[in-house]
């Protein structure tokens, strides 16, 4: 069986993780500001079903229905997906993690593990794609946090949650 393997895009940003947060669980409000996921439903909770348009860059979107299976506020999300009849597993995650004391300045990461023996579908170039659209929901996070916690004063991101 092929070994797994993790694709993952981290990016430094100049907030909180509570700033970060109410904005990454409003799973609908991401169409307003998600590039990898322009329509999205569903609730972050133990078992919940989420229905996500993937749109990676240079590729015909597609739906997709992950679980989620694990969440801690201000910290992380895990999410699982089967394809293929199970020959392709995934494991998303997005994590949230501090970097000082007072908490302002954060990693933001966002990346997948794929197992399974359909794992030799994820070429380079396929790679690459997948890569490309963590980067832009990760600067697409940043930009959107930086500027709301510019204008709020250091508050949480405004109008979600």
């Amino acid at each position: 069986m092929p070994s797994p393997i993790k694709i993952e895009h981290r990016i430094g940003v100049q907030t909180t993780a509570a700033a970060i947060w109410p904005m990454i669980m409003d799973v609908p409000g991401w169409a307003g500001w998600n590039p990898l996921y322009p329509r999205a439903e569903g609730e972050i909770r133990f078992e919940g079903r989420l229905t996500l348009e993937l749109a990676l860059p240079g590729e015909k979107p597609r739906v997709i229905r992950p679980v989620v299976t694990d969440w801690t506020p201000n910290e992380q999300i895990i999410w699982t997906l089967s394809l293929y009849g199970g020959f392709l597993r995934t494991t998303r995650y997005i994590e949230i993690e501090a970097l000082t004391e007072d908490g302002l300045g954060v990693i933001f990461s966002n990346g997948e593990i794929f197992e399974g023996p359909m794992t030799r579908l994820l070429d380079r170039r396929q790679r690459a794609r997948i890569k490309a659209g963590f980067a832009a929901f990760g600067e697409a996070v940043r930009e959107r946090a930086e500027a709301e916690w510019r204008q709020g004063g250091g508050g949480a991101i405004s109008g979600v949650g």
